[in-house]
């Protein structure tokens, strides 16, 4: 055998015990006379001695010689360690070694297999194999493995069936591109990878199933934005004989699982808040409620003055930062510098100092008088010593500038804490979404989601306005889950795919399938779909849902350590019925 123990197991109730052991040389240490080398593997570290007193010469020589990352076994017997380290679980002994086989050589790594390494970015992408051994990448792995058990777990004990459903499937015109995938045995016909698993779950529905779960790996074709990747994994789910009530029961009971389980949390409160009232509220529909600064609508105490800037704008919004009036105007001006990024967008920032005394100090002074700058601070909640914020323009455009402003400061003053969870439901998003560029409707989620009851007359007359049954579970201001209560008849899902610009022939050439399942007597249900990957990285104080993916893509859609994509062949092109027209 290998080894009788792992690397994290021995304690000095194993004194004189004889063991084998097997991993990767962390490190060694040659005093000549005494060599100390760190073993590792996935489950700890245990220290080797080889000493020239109880050594054979040989095997003395042979342990001088040993690099970082070789792999070794070693024979030998646990003995209690004169100098201790408490930072070790098994830092009370060591190994008296007897036995050393190289079991394989290493090259020198090109980074350190630390935790705190020298190895940038890049160049721990193309060589990710041994990133992994390093312990925050190796215990993300293992946290993402104890979350993914506790999800089994928990939907198996409620009921639920995991079932899998297909990777190769149908293009469909909605949501991001879809990555394509030829099919040599049906000349110039193609697959599609699934961005979810949608229609099958509402399949498996009309089959009966009744409560279905996946850990579904899905695929997007599109730009990827910050902290996104082209294959993600979701918790996919499904019910039937179901109203939204018992959707969001059913996975308040799964969130409450997770954070008690996986990080012994205990939470009681689920606040609910409508689409309107987030974007109202707080410029966005993820909102991060761990922290205040709730919007206020200044149009009408901030218009009445001669302030062009206010006056032509569609929307003046502003918010209270706490403490903010100690800000210096150094400060202040490199906040303003911050919203007129780029990224940002602002063209600038107007500010009110909250003084001690009950004054206001602003930077637009010459146009507000006190009684003005007061009633911007009742609208903000802005108390003595706070700053308020403001901005203006589109309604749209500005909410989202603001939001980031807001998310920003609290990172800043430290409200963002990563141990506090703060989960809320998003209810009644807008059914349909208009598109400038192609002057239509679009599904704002997908064109399976059922309006909101009693709303389905209203796509005839004022269909911007229809209200979807959706729902987003938001956790620490990030989306983790989204899902809907469905149409389940062909008559509605028809009427919904006319007010999305679909023809009668077009709906039934790509959701024909979808239909004809409807007159088989399909049940109500609806579902949700958790991001796993980003529930994952919150759950563990993170936001970066890269470092809890074994192997990750890069920014361009690129696996740097194994060169994907990459060009076919002539041969296999000519397979496939293929024939490029690469831009020059």
């Amino acid at each position: 055998m290998y080894r009788s123990h792992t690397c994290g197991e021995l304690r000095a109730s194993h004194i004189n015990t004889e063991i084998t052991l097997s991993g990767w040389v962390q490190k060694s240490r040659d005093k000549g006379f005494i060599v100390w080398v760190d073993l590792r593997d996935r489950y700890g570290i245990t220290q080797l001695v080889f000493d020239e007193e109880r050594t054979p010469k040989d095997m003395m020589e042979k342990a001088q010689k040993l690099g970082r990352e070789f792999v070794i076994q070693v024979t030998g017997t646990v003995i209690e360690r004169a100098s201790k380290n408490m930072n070790l679980q098994t830092g009370d002994i060591e190994i008296l070694v007897s036995k050393l086989d190289i079991l394989n050589e290493s090259l020198l790594p090109p980074f350190t297999i630390e935790d705190k390494t020298d190895g940038g970015e890049d160049i721990r992408m193309k060589y990710r194999y041994l990133d992994i051994r390093r312990n925050p990448v190796k215990n993300n792995l293992i946290f993402r493995h104890k979350v993914t058990q506790e999800v089994r777990n928990y939907l198996s004990k409620e009921g639920f069936i995991e079932v899998e459903t297909p990777y190769l499937i149908k293009s469909t015109p909605e949501g991001a591109r879809d990555f394509v995938v030829p099919s040599r045995m049906n000349e110039g016909q193609f697959y599609a990878l699934p961005q979810s698993p949608q229609t099958f779950k509402q399949l498996l529905m009309v089959g009966g199933m009744d409560k279905y779960f996946q850990i579904a790996k899905c695929f997007r074709d599109e730009d990827l934005r910050a902290d996104r990747q082209p294959e993600f994994t979701q918790i996919d789910c499904e019910m039937a004989f179901v109203e939204q009530e018992d959707i969001l029961n059913a996975f308040e009971g799964l969130t409450r699982h997770l954070l008690k389980e996986v990080n012994g949390v205990e939470i009681s409160e689920f606040p609910r808040m409508l689409y309107d009232d987030a974007m109202r509220l707080y410029g966005n529909d993820k909102p991060d409620i761990r922290f205040g600064m709730k919007f206020g609508e200044l149009n009408d105490v901030a218009q009445h003055k001669d302030f062009g800037v206010f006056n032509d704008a569609e929307l003046v919004i502003g918010f209270a930062v706490p403490g903010g009036n100690a800000y210096t105007r150094k400060e202040i001006d490199q906040l303003i510098d911050w919203v007129k990024r780029p990224q940002v967008g602002a063209l600038g920032m107007i500010y009110s100092r909250c003084n001690d005394d009950g004054t206001y100090k602003s930077s637009v002074d010459k146009f507000y008088d006190q009684d003005d700058l007061a009633k911007w601070a009742e609208k903000t909640g802005a108390k003595a010593g706070d700053l308020v914020c403001v901005l203006s323009g589109p309604t749209n455009k500005v909410r989202a500038q603001l939001s980031a402003l807001r998310m920003e400061l609290a990172e800043r003053l430290g409200l963002r804490k990563p141990d506090e969870f703060a989960p809320l439901w998003v209810m009644d998003f807008p059914l349909l979404e208009w598109d400038e560029e192609t002057e239509r409707f679009h599904a704002m989620h997908h064109p399976f989601t059922s309006p909101k009851p009693g709303q389905l007359e209203l796509l005839k007359t004022n269909p911007a306005e229809v209200k979807a049954n959706a729902y987003d579970l938001v956790l620490n201001g990030n989306e983790i889950g989204g899902g809907s209560i469905r149409i389940h008849d062909k008559n509605t899902q028809a009427l919904m795919f006319d007010y999305l610009g679909f023809t009668e022939e077009e709906a039934k050439a790509q959701f024909g399938f979808l239909m004809d399942a409807f007159q088989y007597g399909a049940p109500p249900h609806g579902g949700l779909a958790f991001g796993l990957d980003r529930l994952v990285a919150i759950l563990h104080g993170k936001e970066t849902i890269r470092d809890f993916i074994a192997f990750p893509k890069n920014n361009s859609g690129r696996d740097v350590m194994i060169d994907a994509p990459a060009p076919l062949d002539d041969k296999q092109l000519q397979e496939l019925s293929l024939k490029l027209n690469l831009k020059s």
